[in-house]
């Protein structure tokens, strides 16, 4: 029985709590990490050490998602490391708030620029990159279905997440590789508690079914579903990983 090459994941956004949580995850099923990161070096180096303290390898690249000479250089990195790409999971995001007749251009350009831009450049060196038989998992939003007010930007930004999984699916017919987007709905990260208070949370989680909020180790195994054997045939779909949110 010959050895079989490890398997390579770059996870852009292991510094947020989703990220991390999907980092820890899949090097626990046996990959290889890159930890993408775009200012907190000090959370990745958390993430990096847990992954290498029991012998697995990882190394952490900072980049941009805007920027597309960083994504490339990301890409780069990971290729002359590690010699082969397998999976990339797109989990960075901003979600300022705000309305829409408020008319905050910096702020919808910003939202714009890091979550639809940062994914489109991720998505097309990804497309050019993994190798045959891998996965793309870009993140969407459940919040997409709600249309709650003040999350214009954030849910513009995501609606063209979900078009351009699909799009790109169709465009690696033939390659064998699956293209997916996993659409959290409310869950326990700085990103979403930031600013909302305890009586805020509770009714949102209440909003589920399930009545609780999400953890981060609930969304990494979503995403540790569609990047191992089992997920092989799940292809262009949006998974709504919100214990029934919506």
């Amino acid at each position: 029985m010959t050895d079989q090459p490890q398997k390579v994941a770059i996870i852009i956004g292991a510094s947020g709590g989703i990220g991390k949580a999907v980092a820890l995850r899949l090097a626990q099923d046996g990959f290889a990490i890159v930890g993408h990161y775009a200012g907190n070096a000090a959370n990745v180096d958390e993430v990096l050490a847990a992954i290498k303290a029991p012998g697995g390898r990882a190394i952490g690249v900072k980049a941009d998602v805007a920027a597309e000479a960083d994504v490339v250089a990301l890409f780069n990195t990971t290729l002359d490391t590690f010699g082969r790409i397998d999976v990339v999971v797109h989990s960075a995001g901003i979600m300022p708030m705000g309305s829409i007749a408020d008319g905050d251009l910096t702020t919808f350009d910003k939202v714009i620029a890091t979550n639809l831009r940062g994914t489109f450049i991720v998505l097309s060196q990804a497309a050019r990159h993994v190798a045959e038989g891998g996965r793309i998992i870009a993140f969407s939003s459940s919040v997409l279905t709600k249309s709650f007010p003040n999350y214009g930007a954030y849910v513009a930004s995501k609606g063209g997440v979900e078009g351009l999984v699909r799009v790109l699916a169709n465009e690696l017919r033939g390659r064998n590789i699956t293209v997916n987007a996993v659409a959290p709905g409310p869950t326990g990260t700085e990103l979403f508690l930031k600013g909302k208070s305890n009586g805020l949370i509770d009714s949102l989680a209440k909003m589920a079914p399930l009545e609780r909020i999400g953890t981060p180790q609930d969304i990494a195994g979503t995403v540790s579903f569609l990047a191992g054997a089992d997920g092989a045939w799940v292809n262009a779909q949006v998974i709504r990983s919100n214990g029934g949110f919506a």
